[in-house]
């Protein structure tokens, strides 16, 4: 009886441990390692993540690397891509920093693993598809902005980290296009390669340079902030007016309080969240999501002083603040 309840028992133990063990080996089986890879180092970025982190919470079989580069160099995007690969990733959404320059090395990476960009395209590349911003729709946005903001017109500078990133110069086309043929002269583009210093030092160099000048236009999330405080510090609040993009906190504090103009905003949360989710669908086998176009644009949004309290409630519960 003795050895017949000993046998029972290790018979027992045996199937628990086989049934812990194949759970882990399922587990780990059906994962599906996913990475998000931004441009910059800009706090935008952390609304994305939440997107990221809440599809991975509703989807089994996928985990997530987020990965932000420090210096926003296309060398470092490369090398953060090539450190991934190592680690077996199965879909990569980034938004490259010079899609052109980047183009052999995305179609070398889709041969692979299952690639989209994201924020910023790469549309000669063999991306599966890209999500974010129509960029250009959202330039003509600003554009609209800057002419409310300079009924008679005038001279404006605008500001960018790279100018070669497909959302920088989609963003720049719509701005002209909505300038075009009024009283607002575009005096040139100053880039600042995502160093939020030199942004700072561009547009505090270009109010001494052009003391009447009318208004300044960031184009990323830092310039706004970088803009702003190049602007308090010359003492020009309000004489110059301020145009940009994203909800950066400084950006939206400074709508509120009427020394920026207005802001185009995205919505990096669902760039996060729709990224992780189609990658998982391709996986899977199942592209039917992907438009004819390869192209999912998600809709963008002009805050101004009439409407960014309300926009500071919602930006504030997709960053967890409420």
């Amino acid at each position: 009886m003795r050895i017949r309840h000993s046998l029972k028992t290790s018979l027992v133990l045996a199937a628990i441990l086989l049934f812990i063990n194949c759970g882990h080996s399922n587990d780990s089986a059906k994962k599906y390692k996913l990475a998000f890879l931004t441009n910059n180092a800009s706090d935008f970025w952390t609304i994305a993540r939440h997107g990221c982190e809440q599809a991975e919470k509703e989807l089994s079989d996928v985990s997530v690397e987020f990965r932000i580069p420090s210096d926003g160099s296309v060398e470092e995007q490369h090398r953060i891509v090539d450190d991934m690969m190592t680690r077996g990733i199965s879909g990569l959404a980034i938004s490259p920093n010079s899609p052109d320059n980047q183009t052999a090395f995305l179609n070398d990476l889709a041969q692979r693993i299952v690639v989209i960009t994201q924020d910023s395209d790469a549309p000669a590349s063999n991306r599966a598809c890209y999500i974010g911003t129509d960029n250009k729709a959202a330039g003509r946005q600003a554009g609209q902005l800057i002419k409310e903001a300079l009924p008679n017109g005038g001279k404006i500078m605008v500001f960018v980290g790279k100018l070669d990133a497909q959302n920088a110069k989609d963003r720049f086309e719509g701005i002209k296009e909505t300038l075009a043929g009024s009283n607002i002269e575009i005096i040139d583009v100053k880039t600042d390669d995502t160093d939020q210093g030199r942004a700072k030092a561009n547009a505090s160099d270009t109010l001494v340079k052009y003391p009447t000048i009318s208004a300044l236009i960031g184009l990323w999330a830092y310039n706004g902030p970088a803009i702003l405080s190049a602007i308090k510090d010359a003492n020009k609040v309000g004489q110059v007016k301020i145009v940009c993009f994203d909800e950066d906190d400084q950006t939206l504090a400074g709508i509120k309080e009427g020394s920026i103009y207005g802001t185009v905003v995205q919505q990096p949360y669902e760039f996060g969240y729709q990224s992780v989710h189609l990658m998982s669908k391709i996986l899977h086998g199942d592209k039917s999501q992907i438009p004819p176009g390869k192209q999912i644009f998600v809709p963008t949004q002009m805050i101004k002083k009439d409407n960014v309290d309300d926009f500071i409630v919602k930006i504030n519960k997709l960053k967890g603040r409420s």
